[in-house]
């Protein structure tokens, strides 16, 4: 269960990441609003999964879901540049992000 509160809190980083982008330095109303849902939710279930899980491995899941996500979901919706460095580098910080979680131990 703890491990799902992480890719849940990972997801809701990547909706924070992008509210950002579009609250255009906090100076729109409903994007600065969903960031701050967006941050408060990812921050509550990374601490309540933390309670359970090693911090190493749950933070490197929590930020590579946050990166990929943001990188993929700007990709794909906001215009940002499509090449194929980006898609390996996209790809090498899931993998590591999986190294990291099948090298360690779970409580």
């Amino acid at each position: 269960m703890a491990w799902l509160l992480v890719v849940v809190a990972g997801i809701l980083e990547t909706g924070f990441a992008v509210c950002l982008k579009l609250s255009h330095g906090f100076t729109r109303l409903w994007p600065t609003i969903a960031f701050a849902a967006f941050a408060l939710g990812s921050f509550g279930l990374l601490t309540l999964s933390l309670r359970k899980l090693d911090v190493g491995p749950a933070y490197a899941v929590w930020t590579g879901i946050g990166a990929a996500g943001t990188a993929i979901y700007g990709m794909i919706f906001l215009g940002d540049v499509v090449s194929t460095l980006k898609i390996v580098s996209i790809s090498l910080v899931i993998a590591g992000v999986i190294g990291l979680q099948l090298s360690g131990s779970a409580h």
